[in-house]
C-alpha cells in the first residue's frame, strides 16, 4: 500500500469495492477499488495502485497510482506516479510526473489554469447588484499608409 503523503485518509474505498455515483468528502479519500462516476472535493483524493477509476475529478490534491479515465482539475497538485496510468484532460496548478506514468491527453499547468473557487455546475458569473458593467474601450483603428 502507498505511503500516506500529504493529508490524512479517513475514507477507504477497499479493494473489493465497486462503487458508482458522485462522490464528495471533507478531508481525504484512498480509493483501493473500482469507482466510476463523479468526485468533487477540496481535500486529497488518492488512486492507489490496482485501482480503477472513470470519473471527472476535481480536488485539491489527486495522486494518481492506479487506472484513472476522466478529466482532472486540482487547486492544489496532482502527481502521477510510476504505475499511473492517466486518460483525459488535465488542469492543475502543479503537476509532478515520476518516470513510467502514462498519460494521454491535454494538459494546463499553473496557477491560471484552474479557478479560484469552484463554482457549481451550471453556474454562471451574475453581475453584483450596485455594480455597473465596464463600459468597453474603443480600440483604434490602423491608418491606411499613404506616400
Amino acid at each position: 500500500m502507498a505511503q500516506q503523503v500529504d493529508g490524512e485518509f479517513p475514507t477507504i474505498i477497499g479493494p473489493d469495492a465497486i462503487f458508482k455515483g458522485e462522490l464528495s468528502f471533507e478531508k481525504g479519500v484512498r480509493i483501493l477499488g473500482k469507482f466510476e462516476g463523479k468526485i468533487a472535493t477540496k481535500g486529497e483524493l488518492h488512486v492507489a495502485e490496482g485501482a480503477r477509476v472513470s470519473a471527472d475529478i476535481e480536488a485539491g490534491i489527486i495522486q494518481v497510482e492506479g487506472q484513472v479515465k476522466g478529466n482532472l482539475t486540482a487547486s492544489g497538485k496532482v502527481q502521477l506516479k510510476s504505475s499511473a496510468k492517466l486518460e483525459g484532460d488535465l488542469r492543475t496548478a502543479r503537476l509532478e510526473v515520476v518516470d513510467g506514468a502514462v498519460f494521454v491527453g491535454n494538459c494546463v499547468v499553473g496557477q491560471q489554469a484552474v479557478p479560484k473557487e469552484p463554482q457549481p455546475a451550471g453556474a454562471r458569473s451574475q453581475p453584483v447588484p450596485g455594480k455597473k458593467a465596464p463600459e468597453p474601450q474603443p480600440q483604434p483603428h490602423p491608418q491606411p499608409v499613404t506616400k
